[in-house]
């Protein structure tokens, strides 16, 4: 049954596509709140390589079963599609696992912005019991085992023997490589006026006139500030994180988070930081709602999801490497230990 409002939007949506068909006609304006993303620049290419394998060996993991690929395959959007992830003896996760793709970019690592760095974040799920449920000493012990990884962290570092602090500084090198760049909105940006429809340019035109840019602004399109979830309206999540608060201790950063890039969206669902909205249409019905105070139209909605669409860029390409096999005195997985 058609509501008096969904007529109302018609004369709206049509003036946002002829808006935004006349902006596709010509280059696109230099003073857009998002900005394109450049490809990466790898200055240290032996030690992207070392911290490739680390990020695909199971081995820092008490179980031997989990790496860090597995909350963060490369191969499903730099996340893992769950509502949160799973860990050690198939523990349930605490929360959403945000995507490893174009995170250089953020003020900070994970929800609530504990870590400042990806180093430091990448010390953060070794050592959890929830997680990959090992010790920073057993994960150097374990490396240190195997003769092949003594001589690459020794040829990478110029320094024996090898510590936790080369592991994350391979390891994040490796993930600062991690960008997604060449998005059809970036070819936009740079003045391909075919690079989006019209619709796509509505849901642009939309994205930036509903406020949604307060927040997803430059070029990871979010990933830049911590905000409240919840302003308009109160969040009810499914998970119990307090955001901010328990970093700083303060009450009044309770329920912030920091705020996820858009880059990629449609292949990192579900969404938000406890996984609840299964599509990107429900994702923008729940912003539209509780952070503006606004209830988008069916196809206002639509236009949206369109844009951000756009925002899927170049996936990485990666080689699986070959990793180098354990030696009789590696310590043996056990998956099965509580």
């Amino acid at each position: 049954m058609k509501t008096a409002s969904s007529f109302s939007v018609r004369p709206l949506v049509a003036a946002l596509i002829a808006a935004a068909c006349s902006l596709g006609a010509q280059a696109a304006a230099p003073n857009e709140p998002i900005q394109p993303i450049a490809p990466a620049k790898v200055t240290h290419p032996a030690m992207v390589e070392l911290g490739k394998k680390l990020f695909f060996d199971p081995r820092l993991s008490r179980s031997g079963f989990i790496s860090c690929n597995s909350c963060h395959n490369l191969g499903m959007g730099g996340s893992d599609n769950l509502k949160t992830s799973i860990g050690h003896n198939w523990q349930k996760g605490p929360i959403n696992s945000p995507t490893v793709l174009n995170s250089s970019m953020n003020l900070a690592q994970f929800w609530d912005g504990r870590a400042k760095d990806l180093r430091e974040q990448a010390r953060g799920p070794i050592a959890n019991p929830g997680e990959m449920a090992f010790t920073h000493e057993l994960a150097v012990d374990m490396l240190a085992s195997i003769p092949a990884y003594r001589a690459e962290f020794a040829k990478v570092f110029h320094q024996q023997p090898l510590t936790i602090g080369q592991v994350t500084d391979a390891i994040a090198a490796f993930e600062e490589t991690l960008v997604t760049p060449h998005a059809r909105f970036d070819r936009w940006l740079q003045g391909d006026s075919k690079a989006l429809n019209a619709d796509e340019l509505a849901g642009y035109q939309l994205f930036k006139e509903s406020g949604c840019v307060a927040c997803h602004n430059g070029p990871a399109v979010g990933g830049n500030s911590f905000q409240k979830m919840g302003i308009v309206e109160p969040y009810k999540a499914s998970v119990d994180a307090p955001g901010r608060s328990a970093v700083t201790g303060n009450d009044a950063d309770r329920f912030n988070f920091k705020v996820p890039t858009l880059r990629n969206v449609e292949l990192t669902y579900p969404y938000f930081h406890d996984g609840a909205a299964d599509t990107l249409g429900q994702a923008v019905d729940t912003m539209g709602r509780l952070q503006l105070g606004r209830q988008f139209s069916e196809d206002e909605n639509a236009r949206i999801v369109a844009f951000l669409k756009t925002l899927t860029g170049e996936q990485p390409r990666i080689v699986l490497p070959v990793l180098p096999p354990s030696s009789d005195a590696t310590p043996r997985p056990k998956p099965f230990d509580q």
